[in-house]
């Protein structure tokens, strides 16, 4: 499972799900196990259908539908490493994709 599209199509792994959630939140927002369960067994059902290497589905759940600033913002231009202070790589930051835009 993943919850960033660039890096997911670079790498290329075997077979994934794309959750457009912020990153590290691709099985959905803490305190709601009713859409975490619903991510979960969908990402399962999607494992099991996957007949070639290299598929990758897009599952249709919005972090929120109200506001999408939240791309914007992760790993943007203001984003604070937290307990490290700076990045390891010089300029390496996630840019805006606009995947919300259409």
């Amino acid at each position: 499972m993943s919850s960033a599209w660039d890096i997911t199509f670079s790498v290329q792994p075997p077979r994934a799900v794309f959750v457009n959630f912020p990153l590290n939140h691709q099985t959905g927002k803490a305190g709601d196990p009713s859409l975490q369960r619903r991510i979960l067994l969908d990402a399962l059902r999607a494992f099991e259908t996957f007949w070639a290497p290299g598929q990758l589905l897009c599952l249709p759940y919005v972090w929120d539908p109200g506001d999408r600033s939240w791309e914007e913002k992760d790993f943007g231009p203001d984003f604070e490493l937290y307990g490290v202070g700076e990045a390891m790589q010089e300029g390496y930051a996630e840019r805006p994709l606009h995947r919300s835009q259409s």
